[in-house]
């Protein structure tokens, strides 16, 4: 088979390897397309941090080729999308529920080789079998759309309250997708104007596109206050985004931080008590219950993933596609490597 490695910052090269052989409750799987993400883009400019090349990727949907000793044989042909954080069940932080922060968690395309290949064998138990209605569009930006879900449901945010959403990556506008869908007002922040009028078009409130730093602030801020938002999302990734969020947040509000910088933000912590409002992490999802929980609502045609798509690229073009993402102004780039 075909596989991609990163070797360097930049720097995708393309290798011969052999096909795995799927080990007792694996799957063996041929991988048909795979989403790019933003740690993706990161990785690719930065490096990983795993010794050696590394095959990185991990939003893959494909076909069940193969099957190791105790998975069923009626996973075989089976059409599924993969669930890429896999944590171990058995530290404290899984016995309190909370394998989204597993200590050992397994992170494919991160720690271990992921999906920028032609297949990959793993556990049977983090490989969901898609029904027929799910379109391989909607398939492939699921895993991005777990994720906005998965923090929607760690919010206070109830249907019929508004929400406001900083940034509009893949996540952000999933998460804007997903609620408006689900039936919550969202009010929407994003410095690239076509991503801006996107949301719009889904039926988002607009509230400020590219413009000086304090001058968004202050017009999200009273934005909030004026549609009584009831939860700010950070999606932007930066140290600033994560600031202005608090900031702009009105009294007794919660902040649901889902962007992962490394950059750092600040507040004062006397506004933040006097506020009142809390701030909350969301990493990934909850296993598995979060993925089920996405697919029905995507068999249900409730959402729609796929909207976000924006490119698509073959796998010999992989860099090309980091090199496109990296630059901020697409939506989802997905890497098609073989047909259904």
């Amino acid at each position: 088979m075909i596989r991609s490695v990163l070797t360097a910052p930049r720097t995708i090269q393309f290798v011969q390897s052999e096909v795995p052989v799927p080990k007792a409750g694996e799957v063996l799987i041929r991988l048909m397309q795979v989403g790019v993400c933003g740690s993706d883009v990161h990785m690719f400019q930065k490096g990983h941090r795993m010794e050696g090349a590394l095959t990185i990727g991990h939003e893959g949907i494909g076909v069940v080729e193969g099957l190791g000793e105790g998975v069923s044989v009626e996973r075989a042909g089976a059409r599924v999308v993969i669930e890429p954080n896999i944590p171990c069940m058995n530290c404290p932080e899984c016995w309190k529920g909370r394998g989204n922060v597993c200590r050992n968690k397994r992170i494919i395309g991160v720690n271990e080789a992921g999906c920028f290949a032609e297949y990959i064998c793993l556990p049977d138990k983090v490989v969901h079998t898609l029904p027929d209605s799910v379109s391989d569009e909607d398939a492939v930006a699921m895993e991005p759309a777990v994720v906005a879900l998965s923090a929607l449901n760690r919010s206070n945010a109830k249907p019929g309250d508004s929400i406001a959403v900083i940034g509009l990556g893949a996540i952000g506008m999933l998460l804007t997708h997903v609620a408006l869908s689900l039936g919550y007002r969202v009010l929407v922040s994003e410095l690239v104007e076509s991503k801006l009028m996107k949301a719009v078009e889904m039926g988002a409130v607009p509230v400020s596109g590219g413009g000086p730093a304090e001058e968004t602030g202050r017009i999200l801020e009273s934005a909030c206050e004026q549609h009584e938002v009831s939860t700010v999302f950070e999606c932007a990734g930066t140290g600033r985004s994560g600031t202005l969020a608090i900031e702009v947040a009105p009294r007794g509000v919660d902040v649901i931080l889902m962007g992962l910088s490394e950059e750092e933000s600040t507040f004062r912590s006397r506004m933040l008590s006097r506020k009142g409002n809390h701030i909350i992490p969301s990493l990934i999802y909850d296993h598995p219950f979060d993925f089920k929980r996405c697919i029905h609502l995507v068999e249900r045609g409730m959402i729609q993933p796929g909207r976000v798509i924006s490119r698509y690229f073959a796998l010999k073009d992989l860099q090309e596609a980091l090199t496109e993402a990296g630059k901020g102004t697409e939506g989802k780039i997905v890497i098609r490597i073989s047909d259904s």
